[in-house]
């Protein structure tokens, strides 16, 4: 599951870049859904792995369709959403994320509102997964 937004190259060519380069890097055997609402493809999946990559640009789709306005109901329903079909979901789930936490507090309110909710996110997300890593440098640490 991929859950970077395409874009109008027009628009921002730079991000278009990005995302057609990770499609080509994409192994020819995956199958790849690019979709924004992740809990109904959640929800809807077969029990064969799922590698979601990665929850921080989802989390930015929500907040862009909410105007970034802190405290959206929408971004806070999604994430309720989503970590039910976390929760819910019978096979094997991956879940990519960025860890917000561990660098200086933005100065930017958009980046605040930003470190907050993927933050939240991934707190939520974490009570509900039976393992929980983080990668530094390339090292894995089990956290749980």
């Amino acid at each position: 599951m991929a859950t970077a937004r395409g874009v109008d190259p027009a628009t921002d060519p730079e991000w278009a870049d990005r995302v057609a380069t990770h499609r080509q890097r994409r192994p020819a055997t995956w199958r790849t859904v690019e979709d924004a609402d992740l809990p109904a493809v959640l929800a809807g999946a077969p029990a064969e792995p799922v590698l979601v990559d990665d929850l921080a640009t989802w989390v930015t789709g929500l907040l862009d369709d909410a105007g970034w306005a802190r405290d959206a109901p929408s971004v806070a329903a999604a994430r309720n959403d989503l970590v039910a079909a976390v929760a819910g979901h019978d096979g094997t789930l991956v879940l990519v994320s960025a860890e917000v936490g561990l660098g200086v507090v933005p100065s930017t309110s958009a980046g605040r509102r930003f470190r907050d909710e993927l933050g939240a996110l991934n707190q939520e997300l974490a009570a509900v997964c039976d393992e929980v890593w983080l990668l530094v440098a390339g090292l894995p640490l089990r956290l749980r």
